[in-house]
């Protein structure tokens, strides 16, 4: 067997099997005339070796990377000359890849991973462009006045490493610079644009085992490039029962058989918004793959009679659009783990998956012996599919209660709760608890779902936000990373590991965790978008970040952080008009936002993302201090005067919004506060001549520091002294 290293050209005509279907016999006459009239020539020109054409597609053999590259570059010139007058829909238009690696040569033919990654590159091409390998960009880049624009390391199906991948830029204003790739703003309203059109049926009548063969009537473009392992969407379960109360069930079967699958490391899964979004949508199981680019559809239904469940489920392959495995199970509902155990053994094994005995010892863990307890906890998630309002997470919250007080084992419901419990203390809901205790309850419900399960995917999670703001980045990273490798599938447990990836400093490794998440969740609810927003807007992609964040805004027009980064993100991207109007918005829904507050607040970042965030507030116009108060220096108490304000004293005063409060401190440094509504007690100390606070349980246990002033403002002018924070702005007096 000889071996050899050249430089392979691989190209293929874009929607070749479109153009047949307008008209077969011209599509082949101009194809035949390309390649005679315009590739023959340039490839002896370069002195290439045409290996074979391959329906659509032909493979070339150059000697030298440098005659491939100029090959191709002058084919496309001229391609792109002869389309001029081609009506869009009739062009012919190539995609190119080229490679520098080892070849097996075989008589005339030559196959092996140096043509099976030229054969992937041409698919990461452009229609009429060229995508050319890290090796092959070595050794050219400085040779050839061409422009290029760097991909990236790129996963290569069959090919262990990733590969380094550049598009070749023709226009002459390039030449000789290199440049990342510029991201395409995306709504997350319609799917994103496909990345590359399969191989077609044709090509693979020709080509040889170095390739993939596809079935006979693939799809020929999906939304997404399909996963390099088996990929499914899960379809929600339709309840034929004809009563609404059962929805809960079919729901939770649906939830229950992604969950599982997705705790199998070789399976590809669709997260369970995306796939529930699209109830309502009459599609067929073919356009479901399409959409959401995956290999294999399951869809069913259920039908509950008193006791018993008649369940239909059918495994489609969306290449064919045949069924690789159907079948009806008519059992007790006592015997529902039992039939979700039996489908995804059924679907691994149609799908020849391999488990692990971990993935299998997990898939075979029950969840709990209750079914009354079952019962109330798919009841909760199908309620907290979206938080929306304090109602929402009060009905959660008592699904969740209901199944924990009839199984106080049941680790999922202990880890629901924690969910509901890290999202109330973050985001400061303190209708429900206050952020002292949404604390307490996190931790506790959190430790004692992975007590009872250790690989709780959900309860992980939990745990790695609770310590990343607590500055435990160690730990927050390894809980993470915990939840990531217990449930490989789960588009939550990679977005919160982006999340604290990216607020500690590893921001190409953010970036790669969410396109992940974002992958296996592609139509993700608000929150998650905001989420996935943070996490680019932090790496610096503000063109990906900006639509994200903005959809999240439109869905929650009352969700405070999605003005904030907005407002930061126009900044940065020099649109001063809608960061000043963001601002004014933020305002609204948070009167007292301020500067101080995000320092404070952020103050587990790294210093470099934490500087970049308030700079872009600031030049947004949030000012530093709460309703914008800016005392003055000569009024400012210091010293002895500031001492003498908290030693032993009492201050009685209003709120800028109105609020009465009184606050008293004692000689020791503990404090007592005050308002009709609200009762704590904390501890000070004067620093640098600030009075500082902390109150157990608020602002995220953070000291915070503040001024005090003559109150020379004019408002409250029977007050003697104002007090800035960055939570308040109060105005008091002291008791006589």
């Amino acid at each position: 067997m000889e071996r050899r290293l050249a430089a392979i050209l691989i190209a293929d005509v874009v929607g070749y099997s479109r153009l047949s279907r307008i008209d077969e016999e011209d599509t082949r006459i101009r194809f035949q005339a390309d390649l005679h009239e315009i590739f023959e020539p340039h490839i002896a020109e370069h002195h290439g070796r045409l290996v074979k054409t391959m329906g659509d597609g032909l493979l070339v053999e150059f000697h030298s990377v440098v005659d491939a590259l100029r090959c191709a570059v002058e084919v496309q010139r001229q391609m792109n000359r002869r389309n001029a007058d081609e009506p869009p829909d009739r062009r012919i238009d190539f995609r190119i890849g080229i490679n520098l690696g080892d070849v097996i040569v075989e008589g005339d033919d030559i196959h092996g991973d140096g043509v099976n990654i030229a054969d992937r590159l041409q698919g990461l091409a452009e229609p009429g462009g060229i995508a050319i390998s890290g090796m092959a960009y070595d050794h050219v880049k400085t040779k050839l006045a061409f422009g290029y624009v760097s991909l990236g390391e790129q996963a290569i199906k069959n090919i262990p490493e990733p590969v380094r991948v550049y598009r070749v830029v023709l226009d002459p204003a390039a030449a000789g610079k290199t440049t990342p790739a510029r991201r395409r703003r995306r709504t997350w309203l319609v799917p994103l644009a496909a990345a590359g059109a399969l191989l077609l049926m044709g090509a693979a009548l020709w080509w040889q085992p170095w390739t993939l063969i596809w079935p006979q009537s693939p799809i020929e473009r999906f939304a997404y490039p399909l996963p390099d392992k088996p990929s499914v969407a899960v379809l929600p379960f339709i309840n034929v029962t004809g009563d609404e109360q059962q929805d809960h069930i079919a729901q939770g079967l649906t939830d229950d058989l992604i969950t599982e699958l997705s705790k199998v490391s070789g399976l590809f899964v669709i997260a369970r918004h995306s796939v529930f979004a699209l109830r309502n949508t009459p599609a067929k199981a073919e356009d479901v793959a399409s959409d959401l680019g995956v290999h294999y559809v399951l869809e069913g239904s259920l039908q509950q009679a008193n006791s018993r469940l008649r369940i239909n489920v059918k495994l489609i392959d969306a290449f064919t659009g045949l069924s690789l495995w159907a079948e009806r199970y008519d059992r007790q509902y006592q015997d529902l783990f039992a039939v979700q155990d039996d489908v995804i053994g059924k679907i691994t094994s149609a799908l020849s998956v391999k488990l692990s005995e971990g993935e299998r010892n997990q898939l075979a863990r029950i969840p709990t012996n209750n079914l009354e307890a079952y019962d109330n906890y798919l009841r909760a998630e199908q309620e907290g599919l979206i938080y929306s309002d304090v109602d929402t997470y009060r009905r959660t919250l008592s699904y969740y209660q209901k199944a924990i007080d009839l199984d106080p084992r049941f680790a999922d419901a202990h880890a629901g709760i924690a969910r509901i419990a890290v999202d109330v203390w973050r985001n400061d809901y303190n209708f429900l608890w206050s952020a002292a205790v949404a604390r307490k309850i996190a931790y506790d419900a959190a430790g004692e779902a992975l007590k009872l399960d250790p690989n709780n995917a959900r309860a992980h999670t939990v745990l790695a936000l609770l310590q990343l703001v607590d500055g435990r980045v160690t730990e927050a990273l390894d809980s993470a990373n915990r939840a990531v490798s217990a449930q490989p599938g789960n588009a939550e447990a990679y977005g919160n590991l982006a999340l604290i990836l990216a607020h500690t400093g590893n921001r190409e490794q953010a970036v790669a965790e969410v396109e992940k998440a974002l992958r296996i969740d592609p139509s993700p609810p608000p929150s998650f978008r905001l989420l996935a927003g943070i996490v680019f807007y932090t790496a610096r992609e503000l063109d990906r970040a900006i639509p994200l964040i903005e959809a999240a805004r439109d869905a929650l027009p009352n969700a405070e952080p999605a003005r904030e980064y907005l407002a930061s993100a126009y900044a940065h991207d020099g649109d001063r008009e809608r960061a000043a109007r963001e601002t004014e918005r933020l305002k609204e829904v948070f009167p007292d936002t301020n500067l101080t507050y995000y320092s404070y607040l952020y103050d587990y970042w790294n210093e470099d993302d934490l500087r970049y965030h308030l700079t872009g507030l600031k030049q947004a116009g949030v000012p530093e201090w709460p309703f914008g108060f800016a005392g003055a220096e000569a009024d400012r108490i210091r010293g002895a005067d500031l001492k003498h304000l908290v030693d032993d004293k009492t201050w009685i005063g209003k709120h800028k919004n109105g609020t009465d409060f009184f606050q008293a401190f004692d000689k020791a440094g503990n404090t007592a506060y005050r308002t009709p509504n609200t009762s704590i007690t904390g501890t000070i100390e004067i620093r640098d001549g600030r009075l500082c606070e902390r109150f157990g349980g608020y602002f995220i246990d953070r000291m915070v520091c503040g001024y005090v002033y003559r109150n020379t403002t004019g408002e409250h002018r029977n007050m003697n002294y104002v007090h800035v924070t960055p939570q308040a702005l109060k105005f008091f007096s002291l008791e006589r």
